[in-house]
Formats: C-alpha cells, sequence, structure tokens
C-alpha cells in the first residue's frame, strides 16, 4: 500500500464520525488511528514529528464534505 494510504483511508470512512466529535480540529493520524487533535496545523506537525518519523502520519483538517480533503485549481490556459 502506498505511503499514507492506509491513514487517508481511514480518515475518509469514518471523516462523518470524527466531524462530530473533532469539528474544524487538525488530526494526526497513524495508521487507522487518531495519535492527536490540535487548534492549528503547525502545532499538529511539530508536536507529531517529535514521536513519529516524518512520512509516517497524516495530517487532516477535520471538516464536513470531500472539499475537506480535495483541492481545485483553476487556470486561464487555454489550449489550441
Amino acid at each position: 500500500m502506498a505511503t499514507l494510504e492506509k491513514e487517508f483511508n481511514f480518515y475518509r470512512t469514518h471523516q462523518d464520525e470524527l466531524v462530530q466529535k473533532y469539528d474544524g480540529k487538525f488530526l494526526a493520524i497513524v495508521g487507522d488511528k487518531v495519535v492527536g487533535v490540535y487548534d492549528s496545523e503547525l502545532a499538529a506537525y511539530t508536536d507529531t514529528k517529535k514521536k513519529c518519523a516524518a512520512g509516517t502520519f497524516l495530517i487532516q483538517h477535520c471538516t464536513p464534505g470531500k472539499e475537506s480533503y480535495t483541492q481545485t485549481y483553476h487556470s486561464r490556459v487555454t489550449f489550441r
């Protein structure tokens, strides 16, 4: 399984229940477990990297909807 795929799938599968409990917080996820809950992304990263190696944890903003984990980019580029 690709790096952090397990963590991301855990978040998507449990998003509704996580939002009920942690709405608006930043979650540190390792495997299928929330290992930390923080008010900012920076705090989540700084604290979690003290306990876990880089690349072994996911920091996820816990908000409802797929907008929580997707990004849309718009461009003015035209192809002819």
